[in-house]
Parts: structure tokens; sequence; C-alpha cells
């Protein structure tokens, strides 16, 4: 029987039925090679309940109900055991030096709201990785949506001439495969804006502009630099270590 190498447990502060991933985020992890989900079953409100969500969440639900009735007989294959747990809050990191484990506080639901029990108990970990929310970066003197974390706008627009695609338009929602039409989305929302009969001045118009604002543009064969570089000091059973300041980038592109 394969030995378990490597514990990760995913904290939720609310339940199932208010969990933020996406079905096919959500689906991906019951194919997994090396790791298998676990959810315990009891944390899952009675099936009934699920008819009152939106499709997609019902959905994400229903992934959870599969992997909770996944049997032991098929972890046993399986590196990595992926354990969600519900109705916890992380209240402190631990350790001295180096993380050895995180404090939480069980919650229980208030409406949609999480609120704190009193009840804590610890779960150990190597690392920590924080994922609580997304919110896009104000810019001044562009309409911005505080609570939604996004740039208030209608199907892309802001202002005339001003548009945003994404997570910046629909706050953190959705993976490449939902920003990827999005984009091609708002190419025609900047077509229908321009009228049939206009035409920009495109690249060349830019290449133009950003030579007489004297920008130090990062073009695609630059960015395969980058790229290359990244390759080359990838640690061993890593493709690549990933540049993380923006002055390495453009030292790496030769831009500097």
């Amino acid at each position: 029987e394969a030995a378990k190498t490597q514990q990760i447990t995913v904290l939720g502060r609310r339940g199932p039925h208010q969990i933020a991933m996406t079905p096919k985020e959500l689906g991906e992890l019951g194919h997994l090679i090396r790791a298998c989900p676990r959810v315990d079953m009891a944390d899952l409100p009675e099936e009934g309940e699920a008819a009152l969500l939106e499709p997609g969440q019902r959905k994400s639900v229903n992934h959870l109900r599969g992997f909770a009735a996944i049997p032991e007989e098929h972890r046993a294959d399986k590196l990595i055991d992926l354990e969600f747990d519900f109705f916890a809050a992380p209240k402190a990191i631990l350790g001295e030096g180096r993380v050895t484990g995180v404090q939480v506080e069980r919650t229980r639901l208030d409406g949609t709201r999480a609120v704190g029990t009193g009840e804590t108990y610890e779960v150990p970990a190597d690392l920590v990785v924080i994922c609580i929310g997304y919110q896009t970066s104000p810019i001044e003197g562009v309409p911005f949506e505080e609570n939604a974390g996004r740039f208030a706008n209608v199907d892309g627009r802001i202002l005339p001439g001003l548009y945003c695609v994404g997570w910046a338009r629909r706050g953190p929602s959705g993976t490449i495969g939902t920003n990827k039409p999005d984009g091609f989305g708002i190419v025609d929302v900047i077509a229908e804006d321009i009228g049939g009969g206009a035409r920009k001045a495109g690249g060349a118009g830019f290449d133009t502009l950003a030579q007489a604002r004297g920008l130090n543009v990062v073009s695609f064969s630059d960015w395969k630099k980058i790229e290359e570089a990244e390759n080359a000091r990838a640690r061993d059973g890593s493709p690549r270590e990933k540049f993380v300041r923006v002055a390495e980038m453009i030292g790496a592109a030769g831009k500097g």
C-alpha cells in the first residue's frame, strides 16, 4: 500500500452551499493522478436543500457529494490527501521562524455569514497558502465598486473609450476558460462603439505613441527571452522558476 506523503487541507469559513469555486475548478480535483479529495458527508446539508441553489453552485455541491462517496480503497493508491474542512476560519499562523500549524476556529452560519463558535483547534502545516479573495486595484479617476472589488461597468464599458475584462469587470470569478471569451467579447463591444466604417491606427499607432511617451515596451520576443531565463533557472523537478520582481523580468529581456 502506498504511504501518504502529503496532506493538503482546504479551509472554508462557511459551508458547502457557499463554496466559491466554479464547478469546473472543483470537478477537476476528482481527476488528479496523485491526489484524492476528501469531504466529510456530515458537512453536507440534506440533498433537498440544494434545489434552492443556482445551477452552478448546485453542480459544485454535487461534486462535493461525489468526493464524500469515494471509497477508502480508491484513496489508498493516492499519495496526497486533499481534505476539505468546512465551517473553519483560520485565526493564526503558528510557529517561530517557520510555520508549524494554523489555529482554526469552528464556525456556524448566521444567515449567510460565518460566525465563530469559540471552539478552536490546530491544523499541522509546513506551508500555508492564503486564498481569501481578490480585489482589483483602483485607478484614480476610474469608477470603482468597492464592495465587489471591480470597476463599475456595463457589459465591460466603464467610460467612453475605456473598457475592462475578466476579474476587473466581473470580480474574482472564473478561470482562463472564462476570461478568454470575455476578452473576445469586449473586442466586439469596442468595434460596435467605434462603428463599422471607423478605423484606428492599430499596432503602428501604439508604437508611435509609446515612442513619444518614452515607454520601455516589452514585446513578444522580449517575453520569450524572459521565459527562456525562467526555464534556465528552474529547480530540479520544476519546469521553470518564475521571476517575482518586474526589474528582474526587464533585465532578463535585456530592456534594462
